[in-house]
């Protein structure tokens, strides 16, 4: 039996409410121990299947600047920026991420966006996770693994912005009306830096879609 690199301890339970209007953010900076969120990290490298995937821009065709993989259950389809993703079959160590986000965010998850921010080139533009799939005001749970990155949440109508430094081995949970009025995102670095993997755990609000992974 594989042994779970995940060792529950109580500083890891241990969250900051950031102070953001109209929205329920919490971030665990200690989740995982260093050693272990490094661990993780080369098993994800190497084990998902990464792919760089184009999206349409004002009539043009882009490379998105980093690297994803779509897991989960059979049915949990997706679609953002007009892109489909198809779900790729769990792997032992994404479905044991997965249980320890649900055991903290109180929410069933069948589905995970990965994505490998290979070096400080690296980015992804202001986004809410609002797509339909998602449902109502949607529970995300965000694991960040290897080199800290800024995240800005920037509010839709004050245009607030609120950055984040998320940690290795940090978790970041999104719920509430947090979608409906703020976008988030992660802009390029100036200075070089190592390799983040992010892993954005999801639940696709389709009919005849299941959590019970």
């Amino acid at each position: 039996m594989q042994t779970s690199l995940f060792e529950p301890k109580p500083e890891q339970n241990a969250f900051v409410q950031l102070p953001m209007q109209d929205a329920n953010v919490r971030y665990f900076p200690n989740w995982l121990e260093q050693s272990k969120a490094h661990q993780y990290l080369n098993i994800l490298s190497n084990t998902l299947r990464w792919r760089q995937d184009t999206i349409k821009l004002y009539g043009k065709e882009h490379f998105i600047p980093r690297l994803q993989a779509w897991y989960g259950d059979h049915d949990a389809f997706y679609k953002y920026s007009g892109l489909p993703l198809a779900p790729l079959e769990w792997t032992p160590a994404l479905i044991e991420l997965k249980q320890c986000c649900e055991s903290i965010a109180g929410q069933r998850f069948n589905s995970v966006l990965a994505n490998w921010y290979r070096d400080g080139r690296d980015s992804m533009g202001m986004h809410s996770d609002d797509e339909p799939e998602l449902g109502q005001r949607p529970t995300i749970a965000s694991v960040s693994l290897g080199a800290e990155r800024q995240l800005i949440f920037k509010h839709k109508q004050t245009k607030q912005r609120v950055p984040v430094p998320l940690a290795n081995g940090s978790l970041l949970i999104m719920s509430d009306q947090t979608q409906d009025y703020w976008q988030h995102g992660m802009n390029k670095t100036a200075k070089p830096i190592d390799a983040r993997i992010n892993l954005t755990f999801r639940r696709i609000q389709h009919e005849n879609s299941t959590a019970d992974q």
